[in-house]
């Protein structure tokens, strides 16, 4: 997506494989959630960005995800217009992830 970071999903792996503080942030729907999450993401769904966009930390790397990008990227270019925070999208959403074979956990169960 045109001026935002990105990450695909070995990237990410790696990333939270090495330790680095990530805070993994769910923008999807809460009965698309229902199906599963990345182990260790936080829900918040889109349409609270704005209530909640300066509670967001400007000292560790925020990753967002949804579905298939789109909404994490909408996430991502509205943090940076607003506050500066240049957060970084999950190419391909969890679709990607998925399909990459990486683990997907029920919400309850993370």
């Amino acid at each position: 997506m045109f001026g935002i970071r990105e990450v695909d999903a070995a990237g990410l792996q790696k990333m939270l494989d090495s330790g680095e503080k990530v805070r993994l942030i769910d923008v999807r729907s809460a009965s698309e959630v229902a199906q599963g999450i990345i182990e260790g993401s936080e829900f918040m769904p889109l349409h609270t960005l704005p209530l909640r966009m300066n509670d967001l930390p400007k000292d560790e790397t925020l990753v967002f995800y949804c579905r298939s990008g789109a909404r994490s990227a909408q996430a991502c270019m509205f943090l940076a217009q607003n506050t500066g925070i240049e957060a970084v999208n999950l190419r391909g959403g969890i679709i990607a992830w998925y399909q990459s074979g990486m683990k997907v956990v029920l919400p309850n169960a993370a």
